[in-house]
């Protein structure tokens, strides 16, 4: 039978260790010389830093080939999206008429959109365009000539531009506002030359038929009118050269909208060209959000 393994104390335990971390009598640190560790560091940094300058090379090369002005791949998107504002969790403006604290944020958000729209900013930065056409602006052999951008004052919402007395657009009496933007897109020419616009319906989400629950809704009243975007407003050049580029919106004012009711809305840009009823594409050309209400 072997015999067992002499037990060490607690002491040559410890000298072990202190000997491991530095052994005066050999001059190493954890069991190498100072040489061994400074050929050791020296690799690394090498190997390190030639990872770091080859990272650095690769993204140097990928950049020389993106234009900051200009997207480089734009094929893939052939309708542009819609957004309201305010823009709440899960697109859903829900409120109380009577409990001032459920809409303030709204009025809020709808403010601080509108700031850049006000009529003094406008006519202090952009130009007053001819209508009905688009505002073509070629660079004349200057690659990235700063463009100007046309006026959207926000006077043409009418009561939907927060300018009233209340400034509450419409939520502090239960005929709430939202805005309906289209997303930015360079050099998209809609409509074909003609103009457009944008439509707002009820969308039938219950047992209801259309016309319950266009009747729930109620009258929409569009500014400006009809929801037109005038054609002065294509194309948009990149946030870089369009620097004071303001994308066009039209407001939806719910005049008589049932309380209490959870009513779905959807928006489309109608436009020559543009295909807004792709059902794999809920987002192309068209947005759908939930109103409701509430009265106590």
């Amino acid at each position: 039978m072997a015999r067992d393994k002499e037990k060490r104390s607690c002491g040559q335990v410890v000298a072990e260790w202190r000997a491991f971390l530095w052994d005066p009598r050999t001059r190493q640190f954890l069991g190498r010389t100072g040489s061994s560790w400074g050929l050791i560091l020296l690799f690394y940094l090498v190997f390190y830093g030639f990872l770091a300058g080859l990272f650095a090379l690769t993204m140097w090369v990928m950049l020389q080939s993106v234009d900051p002005h200009v997207p480089k791949y734009q094929d893939r998107l052939l309708t542009p999206g819609l957004m309201i504002r305010p823009c709440a969790e899960g697109l859903d403006v829900t409120f109380n008429v009577t409990q001032s604290h459920t809409w303030e944020q709204h009025v809020r958000a709808l403010h601080q959109f509108l700031e850049p729209y006000n009529d003094s900013v406008q006519a202090a930065r952009n130009a007053a365009c001819p209508a009905g056409r688009y505002n073509e602006q070629p660079d004349d052999a200057v690659p990235n000539y700063p463009k100007r951008a046309c006026r959207f004052e926000r006077s043409r919402l009418g009561p939907c531009a927060g300018l009233g007395p209340h400034g509450d657009y419409g939520y502090g009496s239960g005929r709430p506002c939202v805005l309906v933007k289209v997303n930015r897109v360079i050099n998209f020419f809609p409509g074909k030359n003609k103009s457009i616009n944008i439509v707002c319906a009820a969308k039938g989400h219950s047992a209801t038929t259309h016309e319950e629950d266009a009747a729930l809704l109620g009258p929409l009243n569009l500014f400006p009118p009809n929801g037109t975007i005038d054609l002065m407003y294509f194309p948009y050049y990149g946030k870089r050269v369009h620097v004071n580029y303001t994308q066009p919106v039209v407001a939806v004012q719910f005049s008589n909208a049932t309380a209490n009711v959870d009513h779905h809305v959807e928006c489309r840009l109608n436009a020559a060209g543009l295909r807004t009823d792709d059902e794999r594409d809920k987002f192309a050309g068209r947005v759908a959000f939930r109103l409701r209400i509430n009265r106590e």
